[in-house]
């Protein structure tokens, strides 16, 4: 029987609506002229409203749709249909000169949507009651969501649409108009403040934070309300995160420490981003890279015409790729395998592609390693921007957006001055082109490649213990999608030269992140791992700073992102240098690389120790070098 239903359902369908169009002009009538309804009817209006009835079913496509999940957007293409077919029929009446009762036509219309509508939201309602049928058997975990907005409402319906396992019991909500209110029969129970007794009355083993747009500091409250053992606290991401309109269970993923920065979602101006994005051709160097990657799903969301991904190493533009392709199905996607260091690779990519937009994110960022290696930061940061720069400026490039760091500030280490170098060459680039070079500078990012947090994982997974350089150390974070989002919009404001602060607001202990991932994984500090602080590592600030002295901050439209007011560029000695530290760079001279840095860099203030520590290190590596041949 189930084989026949499934072979000659949408025949069956057929039927039945045609049965049912028919019973409601019969109805139609006889609700007009009671027991007179045979002497005003005529049979040929049956075979009528059947042909424009089925045609006007099939052009609207109602035999296309699954009606076991009928829902409002099938109730109104019923209601579509109805209006169709009796304007139709009612044309088609007075086109023959047939006498017919306009009111006949009104009650036909609701008694059409009542009855094609009718039988179709019995379907609906059969296969709900066979779900929690077969859920009843079941054991079911309790879910408590957290937000009785648009988010918690689209969770309860999938919830409802299949059997897995899970019963939302009611809603928590700070509003107070919507306490004791319902959506779709779960009640709003209370505040957030009563969560920890609605856990133990209702036997929650699931609390789910179902607010896309809430800050850190409220979520790190409803986790600590809902942390209770046996009971798992889920979230739902941030809308930057989701990148889509569409909420569902799979998008909830557990708390991350990211969450509980009390950051604003950031206000973007699509306007003027579209007018500079939309149908261009962008280029992102980096593009494999943590900011870089972010910046590449931006941007796609903005419908250039071509995005360029440059990138030197292959794996993470590949995968980016695959990613981008599977989620913008009509994006045109040019990965490019190539350094910066490469003019005549540069210079072919750009003959060949014509970039409107380039966005400057490819650099050696991590402090340490820089420290060892001045020579290579120097390649990368300063050398190889200036090439991009140069061949941006050759090829009439519109915007050229540089990455900068809050390292670049008073900077105490290599990678920091090499940076604060990279936008000294923009800037000066910038007067003698048409191109708008700019620069965006901003503090460390949660989740990055060399970030705390990546690292702070590994070290507990490990057992331990987590190493903080310093009890006091502070940083600036913001998120990847955070970041991203506010380089693309500083990229419409600049008008050429700028540096651009973006809004870092307050920053946070190093050691207060720790606490918060180990408390996230569960752990109890002192019990299960330990936190040890191993002292600050070379180049290593205490406290990082957006602005020098000599520099001001300035609004610019966007309340998140502001203007650095920068002392003048000698262009002159800035080249000079430049081709001083080319020359050192041969020499593998790395002390006389720092002390060029110095002289370029009037803030660079490295630790007297620094060049000793160097010149050590290398003859170490030379030494090693020379035992290892010799065996």
């Amino acid at each position: 029987m189930k084989n026949f239903l499934r072979t000659y359902k949408k025949p069956i369908l057929i039927l039945t609506d045609l049965f049912l169009i028919n019973l409601a002009l019969i109805s139609s009538f006889i609700l007009r002229f009671d027991s007179d309804w045979t002497t005003y009817f005529d049979y040929t209006y049956l075979g009528l409203i059947s042909a424009i009835g089925i045609a006007v079913l099939f052009f609207l496509k109602v035999y296309n749709k699954i009606w076991r999940y009928v829902s409002i957007s099938e109730l109104k293409c019923i209601i579509k249909a109805s209006v169709l077919i009796n304007l139709f029929f009612a044309t088609a009446i007075f086109l023959k000169g047939m006498q017919f009762s306009r009111s006949v036509i009104i009650i036909n219309g609701f008694l059409q949507v009542g009855f094609l509508g009718g039988i179709r939201f019995t379907f609906r309602i059969l296969k709900d009651y066979y779900i929690d049928y077969l859920s009843s058997d079941q054991d079911n975990t309790n879910i408590l969501l957290v937000g009785a907005g648009d988010a918690a409402e689209a969770l309860i319906r999938e919830v409802d649409k299949y059997p897995i396992n899970k019963d939302i019991i009611g809603l928590i909500d700070d509003d107070p108009h919507k306490q004791g209110l319902e959506i779709h029969e779960r009640k709003v129970l209370g505040d957030r403040y009563v969560i920890p007794e609605v856990i133990k009355e209702y036997n929650v083993k699931e609390v789910i934070i179902a607010i896309p747009s809430v800050r850190g500091d409220t979520i790190k409250e409803i986790y600590d309300l809902s942390n209770q053992e046996g009971v798992k606290v889920n979230i739902l991401p941030a809308l930057d995160e989701i990148l889509t309109e569409n909420i569902s269970l799979s998008q909830i993923r557990e708390v991350r420490v990211e969450d509980l920065l009390g950051r604003d979602q950031v206000d973007l101006n699509l306007d003027e981003i579209c007018s500079y994005v939309e149908g261009k051709t962008v280029l992102v160097t980096g593009g494999g890279g943590s900011i870089g990657s972010e910046l590449c799903r931006q941007i796609a969301r903005f419908a250039p015409e071509q995005l360029l991904i440059l990138d030197i190493y292959e794996n993470n533009t590949y995968f980016l790729e695959l990613e981008l392709k599977e989620r913008y199905d009509d994006l045109n996607i040019i990965p490019l395998i190539a350094s910066i260091r490469d003019r005549d690779k540069l210079q072919t990519i750009f003959a060949r592609y014509q970039p409107d937009v380039v966005f400057h994110a490819a650099a050696h960022k991590h402090v340490p390693l820089m420290e060892a290696n001045p020579e290579e930061a120097v390649k990368n940061n300063i050398l190889g921007t200036k090439k991009v720069a140069e061949v941006a400026d050759q090829f009439n490039v519109e915007r050229f957006v540089l990455i900068s760091t809050d390292k670049a500030v008073n900077p105490t280490n290599v990678m920091g001055a090499t940076k604060r170098t990279a936008e000294m060459v923009v800037q000066a680039i910038n007067e003698e082109s048409t191109t708008k070079f700019m620069a965006v500078r901003f503090g460390n990012v949660l989740g990055s490649h060399g970030s705390v947090i990546p690292l702070f994982k590994k070290q507990i997974k490990n057992g331990g213990p987590i190493t903080v350089t310093h009890e006091k150390i502070e940083r600036y974070f913001m998120t990847i999608p955070e970041a991203a989002q506010l380089v693309i919009q500083a990229g419409a404001l600049g008008d050429g030269g700028e540096v651009f602060i973006l809004d870092m607001e307050e920053p946070v202990k190093i050691i207060d992140l720790a606490k918060d991932l180990i408390e996230l994984s569960g752990l109890t500090i002192g019990e299960d791992i330990e936190i040890e602080i191993t002292g600050l590592r070379p180049g290593e600030k205490m406290y990082e700073e957006l602005l020098t002295e000599k520099e001001d901050n300035l609004a610019t439209e966007h309340e998140r992102i502001y203007t650095a007011k920068l002392e003048a560029i000698e262009r002159e000695f800035l080249y000079r240098s430049l081709d001083k530290l080319k020359r050192l760079i041969k020499l593998n001279s790395s002390p006389a690389i720092i002390r060029c840095l110095v002289e370029l860099v009037g803030t660079y203030k490295p630790k007297r120790d620094n060049v000793t520590e160097i010149s050590q290190a290398k003859d170490e590596i030379a030494a090693n070098h020379e035992t290892t041949n010799g065996h």
